[in-house]
């Protein structure tokens, strides 16, 4: 019969033949570390960023940071659902017969694994698009990209990652135990139906798709602030920009280097119908690459904030000595000369005033 005719068994034919095979003290090392840091680091940023958005509320700068603490809110529930899962299946010495017998949590924990892997690399995208609107369409963005329009947005996210992680379970296809015996996913071993092979390409291909979608955003923001910067030379409202874009930047280099190896493993076990010994391997040095990214994500707003990038410019500046000095001293008189000129601009009546008394002076 079909696995998927009897969800209750899937799976279980792996645990007969595994041809995959980890320590189990080192895992479950590195299951506990990874849980830990990932909920210490996704908590510290939270705290950060909310205390950033109580301040820029009513700015442009909000929107960037209620999308962005969604992205964390969502890894630190990764990191607690999936590494709960993770260490009781090491605790239980991944004897899935004996607490797996119906399937559940296998599924539970295949829902989860495909959820909280798309919706970081979504809201990503979403964070990248974002940028690119209030950069290049600012008008736009300052009217119609309001705090109700984000959250709207952050749901949509966050429900079309559900229907891609529920499309198996709708579709009456069980998750399978994985031959490592230690997590669940789309069935990776000896895959011959389109299905199944359907499931795999169209996870990584969604995957490669909001990459590419941050890229590209990125990309277009970062040119248009250099080109202002270089045409204009106007210094004002523009370095809470470039604190973003370096965060996006930041975001999605990491996401490129730690979701690449599983999203290639998983496109080319969709494209070749099956995996060998090296591939198992493969995919667990994959996995754990992409579980990297929810632990790195939340530094990215933790270091890259404006009060860190100012004080290593400072340490910067100490270490390389009179030249980096002497271009921070060039670059604050450029901004109080722009500053000064900007003032008297834009105060044409005390212009008027001062050029008038030395006549009323010379009547009396």
């Amino acid at each position: 019969m079909n696995s998927s005719k009897s969800p209750g068994l899937a799976g279980f034919g792996v645990l007969k033949n595994t041809t995959c095979h980890t320590e189990k003290k080192i895992s479950v090392f590195f299951s506990i570390i990874f849980m830990t840091v990932g909920i210490l680091s996704n908590s510290l940023a939270i705290v950060i960023l909310m205390k950033a958005y109580q301040r820029f509320r009513q700015k442009s700068k909000a929107s960037f940071l209620l999308l962005a603490s969604g992205l964390v809110v969502t890894d630190l529930f990764g990191h607690l659902i999936n590494g709960a899962i993770a260490v009781f299946v090491y605790a239980s010495d991944k004897d899935w017969i004996r607490f797996n017998q119906s399937n559940i949590l296998c599924s539970v924990f295949g829902i989860c694994m495909v959820f909280f892997g798309l919706c970081p690399l979504f809201l990503g995208s979403v964070m990248a698009v974002e940028r690119c609107i209030g950069v290049t369409k600012p008008i736009f963005h300052s009217t119609k990209m309001t705090s109700r329009h984000v959250k709207m947005m952050l749901t949509m996210v966050c429900l079309f990652a559900v229907l891609i992680a529920l499309l198996p379970i709708l579709r009456f296809r069980a998750y399978q135990i994985q031959a490592s015996r230690t997590w669940c996913f789309y069935k990776t071993e000896h895959v011959e139906d389109w299905e199944d092979r359907f499931y795999l390409l169209l996870f990584s291909c969604l995957g490669f798709l909001a990459l590419a979608i941050s890229f590209l955003c990125n990309a277009v923001t970062g040119i248009t602030l250099l080109r202002v910067k270089f045409k204009s030379q106007q210094r004002q409202g523009r370095s809470h920009h470039f604190e973003m874009i370096i965060q996006l930047l930041a975001i999605m280099c990491v996401s490129c280097i730690c979701w690449s190896p599983f999203l290639v493993t998983m496109a080319r076990i969709g494209i070749n119908e099956g995996r060998s010994k090296e591939t198992c391997e493969t995919i667990l040095f994959a996995l754990r690459m992409a579980t990297w990214n929810q632990i790195l994500d939340p530094w990215v707003y933790i270091l890259l904030r404006k009060a860190v990038l100012r004080n290593l410019y400072k340490i910067t500046s100490g270490c390389c000595g009179v030249h980096v000095i002497n271009l921070h001293m060039w670059e604050l008189s450029s901004i109080k000369n722009s500053l000064k000129v900007a003032a008297i601009s834009e105060s044409p009546v005390s212009s008027k005033q001062t050029n008038l008394q030395p006549l009323s002076s010379m009547g009396q």
